[in-house]
């Protein structure tokens, strides 16, 4: 068996989906023979794993199944390996920034989310 990171892209609809287009890109770890099995291991999940329910408007809440764009093979599982790369372009660099600090204190439990 082999380790693979599969992308598994959902669509996030609610109502009648007039709202801004949301996706949802999930990282799965997937144990399996060939890159082919494991793709179709991740298949599987996405399809398992859309659902859907009702928000607090009582609007109809899709997690659509979209596909599996990518899967790379771990050769090997190292301590801080790279599993996962994505340039971001915001359009308000400092507000990215800023958001970054909040949620890296959030996780530390920080109180001073400008400290470098």
């Amino acid at each position: 068996m082999q380790w693979f990171v599969a992308k598994i892209v959902y669509q996030i609809i609610t109502g009648k989906g007039t709202h801004t287009p949301q996706f949802d890109e999930q990282l799965r770890l997937i144990s399996a023979n060939s890159k082919q099995e494991a793709f179709n291991r991740a298949c599987e999940l996405g399809k398992q794993e859309q659902y859907s329910f009702k928000n607090q408007k009582q609007e109809l809440v899709e997690w659509r199944f979209i596909n599996v764009p990518e899967i790379n093979s771990l050769n090997t599982l190292d301590d801080g390996m790279e599993l996962y790369s994505k340039i971001e372009e915001p359009e308000d660099p400092n507000a990215y920034i800023s958001w970054l600090q909040v949620r890296a204190a959030q996780l530390n439990g920080a109180v001073d989310v400008h400290a470098n």
